[in-house]
């Protein structure tokens, strides 16, 4: 007789991948049981994606005011008011919380509001209830947590982007630390509601690991937007009447009344009782985990930012499908991670799939590049000074698209479409018979004829 057990799957994590795998599960008649201590929706619900996104679409407004002009427009003097931003924003998080919530129930999922430790291979403990519960499969799906790395003296002082959200005014001014994605979009959202904003990075280009000169593209805009300080780096931070003093390498202070620190993140498996079943954490603090999301212990499985295979809310969805698919319906699916669509919604905003230049010599050798940066058609009546950059990487050898580069408006929404021809494996001859879109930016996308570099293989003079 085989031993008994309370749930099929008990999913430990209520962010995008748990939720998502909690709910298929469930759907082929597993007995589910989600544990989430904080609020169902994640990270990305909660306190990243969204929120931000809907930050950023108000600081866009700032822009929009300002050409208004150049079309006719005769406009006050705007003012911005945080308190109804943060009211706002927060109310429609809380609905989509409901929303997972209900969603859940609907699915047939049971809903435990506490944090779950495991305590062996099918074991996991309810801390604040004490409960233990049996479960065929454990998921991992707690995804990860700001850090403020390297450790400095006063780094109490500072905030990580947690704390964005919970701030009641629009400082004045903000030191924002770091040169990845969430540095980049908190420093253009604190720039565009108006604080007056220095972003400072230790790198000589922000946005590491994307094309060079997509980075070089963004270095430019932002320098004009904000005060940018690149090779740089803080050594301590000081509370002081006036502020919060920001002590930079070779003895220069800057007084700001916040400090953000955005370098990095990391997955959330402090004491989460990996131990206890023999799971060690890679350097990251990643658990490791196959192509199916499955630990070395069968019963055990993680998706999402707690693996730091791809830390994207898609991807820990589409991880989150591929496991309850695998487990619970019989349909083994595993993800691609080598193609993965993204955008950082930056002002001017990001979006990229496939392979930056470099990497795409790298991979192919001989490779064609194709682009065109130009003045977007909504600047030539408002006078703002800024430039779309497009950029298309083809593998000589195939005609195959491997790399697409946007910077410029409604970036991400043009990468998402452009990411399903460059996954179904689109050639540049795909490219040329489709028909543009005028007058659209992302014509450009298959208008280009002439390769700008034609990329000789790596090694060859």
């Amino acid at each position: 007789m085989s031993e008994p057990f309370d749930v099929d799957l008990f999913v430990i994590g209520g962010g995008s991948g748990g939720v998502r795998a909690a709910r298929i599960a469930a759907g082929y008649g597993a007995r589910v049981r989600l544990a989430e201590e904080y609020r169902v929706g994640g990270t990305c619900v909660i306190r990243g994606c969204v929120p931000k996104k809907l930050m950023v679409y108000a600081g866009r407004f700032r822009d929009e005011f300002e050409d208004a002009a150049g079309f006719g427009w005769e406009v006050g003097t705007p003012r911005f008011d945080w308190a109804r931003l943060k009211e706002r924003r927060d109310a429609e998080i809380t609905r989509l919380e409901a929303i997972y919530d209900t969603n859940l129930q609907r699915s047939g999922v049971e809903i435990v509001r506490d944090r779950a430790v495991i305590e062996d291979p099918h074991t996991v403990r309810l801390v604040a209830s004490g409960e233990r519960v049996r479960a065929r499969v454990i998921l991992v799906a707690v995804g990860g947590t700001a850090v403020k790395e390297p450790a400095i003296p006063g780094a109490e002082h500072a905030i990580t982007s947690d704390g964005v959200f919970e701030l009641t005014r629009l400082p004045e001014r903000i030191l924002v630390v770091g040169g990845g994605y969430i540095a980049v979009e908190f420093a253009g959202v604190f720039a565009a509601l108006g604080s007056k904003t220095t972003l400072l990075h230790r790198g000589e280009k922000l946005l590491r690991g994307f094309d060079e000169e997509v980075r070089d593209a963004l270095g430019h805009a932002y320098a004009a937007r904000m005060d940018l300080r690149l090779g740089r780096t803080v050594s301590r931070l000081e509370r002081r009447a006036g502020g919060i003093a920001a002590c930079l390498d070779g003895g220069e202070e800057i007084e700001v009344d916040q400090v953000l620190v955005a370098t990095g993140r990391r997955p959330n498996t402090a004491g989460l009782g990996l131990e206890a079943v023999g799971i060690e954490t890679d350097r990251a603090g990643a658990i490791p985990v196959d192509a199916y999301s499955q630990t070395k212990v069968p019963s055990i499985y993680a998706v999402g930012d707690v693996t730091n295979r791809a830390n994207l809310t898609p991807v820990a969805i589409r991880e989150g499908h591929a496991f309850a698919d695998t487990v619970f319906g019989n349909r083994p699916a595993c993800v691609d991670h080598r193609l993965i669509p993204t955008a950082v919604f930056s002002t001017p905003e990001i979006g990229v799939v496939g392979h930056n230049e470099d990497v795409a010599r790298e991979c192919y050798g001989a490779i064609d590049v194709y682009k065109s940066s130009f003045r977007p058609m909504k600047a030539t009546l408002s006078g703002r000074e800024e430039r779309t950059l497009m950029k298309v990487l083809v593998d000589c050898a195939s005609d195959r698209v491997v790399g697409v580069h946007v910077v410029g408006h409604d970036a991400g929404e043009i990468i998402q479409a452009v990411g399903i021809a460059v996954t179904m494996g689109a050639t540049k001859a795909d490219f040329d018979r489709t028909i543009a879109v005028h007058p659209t930016a992302s014509e450009e996308l298959v208008t280009m004829r002439v390769p700008a570099v034609v990329k000789k293989p790596v090694g060859v003079g």
